[in-house]
């Protein structure tokens, strides 16, 4: 055997070898098996894990904006008239968030800790100062505690009384710090004096600069890669009080921060507001890329704040039969202390039209006024997220309080946030780097094909090649063959030569004709 042939079925033999052992990775999948399992180790929020330090003290910048709605017609409104507001803002703070007082139980099974945010004014991206400008708006105090007397006719008369004796009315004007920040209410001063547990400063932040809003406890993944994240308790409790059925008191979710990986587009993504009271959930919208790195969009489906009608689990939201409000409005009472609080997104985005025909200067919006996240899918890192939310007063007829006896019922916006987050540059490189080398790793069985395929396409030229060389071959001894044939056969022949001849002439040989004698 010479060494072509052998090369030639060295070769095949590698192809042959290359492809069954490819397939057969591939079918199995065992290099993208190995790397996920591996993934889900490393996700875990336990010690010295790839994320549990950025878990602790998240590295992209955080904005939130404050828009407010400032009332322009409150004397046509008193009368009947349809409320005008303009919106004015953004007045941007840069949040800081982090987590304090963790500490591992059940074995790294579970971590618990408290969330604490701190905000600081960002004047180049704000539309003006907020301890200058001034909203004229709801006067939430004041409803709050109207709300809070009424039925009771002794109360509510003694409450309007103290009313006009502080010059408190149906509507206020106060500066954007004051609604955020709080400042001191004449009417709750007054009030506090016979309650001392009502609180004097009112605020829409206030106390939550600097400060958490409870302990957390999440499971960190090591059981189950699916529980990544997801909270197990609040404040001590798994379950909520606020509202009047279990699954509408169910904690279900992350607290928004972290998602487990190997996320799957028909799944629900669940999370959990304090700041609502309540758990809500969002579904796969559409695949986006941010800064490189692919990712799915989840975002509120119109049914996490349906009307009953629409959607019947959310009838244990009600706070009572005759206060259950329509699609789009969730009223948050029950957790604000009784206030006349109405939760929404933006302008009424995703709401009953009513709502938005009810106020002039709502015009709601998607590409600004809905929520999202996109998370890339392999690791659940959040890439970017927008949070929107509007604060509104239900202000209607109360009975005791005479300046109210002319008003319909409205949900009056006061102010919604727009909470931010794009991926920093470092952030997005390590994960692109992780998404590399899983990907590297994944389809190393398909590079073993590729070289197999490769190999066979080596195998097949050469097999080709050497067929040639063999028709070659066979080609030319057909046609040399005749040719010696005739140089044996022909006409002349060797013949010795005498001594004799030798000393005549010399050395030298004679070519006689065959078959004929010599002279």
């Amino acid at each position: 055997m010479t060494r072509r042939p052998c090369a030639i079925y060295a070769v095949g033999i590698i192809c042959a070898s290359l492809l069954i052992v490819g397939i057969g990775l591939v079918v199995a999948q065992v290099f993208r098996t190995f790397m996920l399992n591996r993934l889900k180790k490393e996700i875990v929020l336990v010690e010295g894990s790839r994320v549990f330090e950025s878990w602790k003290s998240p590295p992209p910048p955080v904005y939130m904006e404050y828009f407010f709605f400032n009332f322009t017609n409150v004397d046509a409104f008193l009368e009947g008239a349809k409320p005008e507001l303009k919106q004015v803002g953004p007045y941007t703070y840069r949040e800081y968030r982090y987590k304090d007082n963790v500490s591992m139980l059940e074995n790294d099974k579970k971590v618990s800790a408290y969330n604490y945010k701190s905000f600081v004014f960002l004047r180049e991206k704000s539309v003006g100062d907020p301890a200058v400008d001034s909203i004229h708006t709801v006067n939430i105090p004041a409803w709050a505690v109207m709300n809070k007397v009424k039925g009771s006719f002794w109360k509510s008369s003694m409450v309007a009384i103290w009313m006009n004796s502080v010059g408190s009315g149906l509507f206020a004007t106060r500066t954007v710090d004051e609604l955020l920040w709080g400042y001191e209410d004449p009417l709750l001063a007054r009030v506090s004096t016979s309650s001392p547990e009502v609180e004097k400063v009112f605020g829409l932040m206030y106390k939550k600069n600097g400060s958490h809003s409870g302990e957390f406890v999440y499971h960190t993944g090591k059981q189950n890669s699916l529980d990544y994240g997801r909270v197990e308790t609040w404040k001590g409790e798994s379950k909520l009080t606020f509202w009047t059925s279990n699954q509408s008191n169910s904690i279900n979710g992350s607290d928004g921060s972290a998602f487990h990986p190997m996320l799957n587009k028909n799944e629900r993504i669940y999370i959990f507001t304090p700041d609502l009271c309540r758990s809500i959930h969002m579904e796969f919208e559409k695949d986006v890329e941010v800064k490189g790195i692919p990712a799915y969009r989840f975002t509120p489906p119109r049914s996490v704040f349906a009307s009953k009608e629409e959607n019947p689990a959310n009838e244990g939201f009600c706070v009572s039969p005759k206060e259950c409000l329509g699609t789009g409005l969730l009223k948050v009472s029950p957790c604000r202390k009784g206030a006349p609080v109405v939760a929404s997104f933006p302008h009424f985005y995703l709401g009953d039209n009513k709502y938005v025909a009810a106020i002039d200067g709502m015009s709601p919006k998607r590409e600004h006024h809905q929520t999202f996240l996109d998370l890339n899918p392999t690791t659940g890192v959040i890439v970017r997220a927008n949070k929107r939310a509007q604060i509104n007063i239900l202000i209607n007829r109360i009975s005791g309080f005479p300046k109210t006896r002319l008003l319909n019922d409205t949900i009056f916006p006061v102010m919604f946030i727009n909470e931010s987050v794009v991926i920093d540059d470092a952030s997005a490189a390590r994960v692109q780097k992780l998404l590399l080398i899983v990907t590297l790793v994944s389809n190393f069985p398909l590079f073993i094909v590729g070289l197999g395929v490769l190999m066979l396409a080596v195998f097949i030229v050469l097999l080709i090649r050497a067929r040639k060389q063999k028709n070659e071959a066979k080609r030319t001894a057909v046609f040399t063959k005749p040719l010696y044939a005739s140089s044996t056969e022909g006409d002349t022949s060797y013949s010795p030569v005498s001594d004799k001849e030798k000393e005549e002439n010399g050395t030298y040989i004679c070519l006689t004709p065959k078959g004929e004698p010599q002279a």
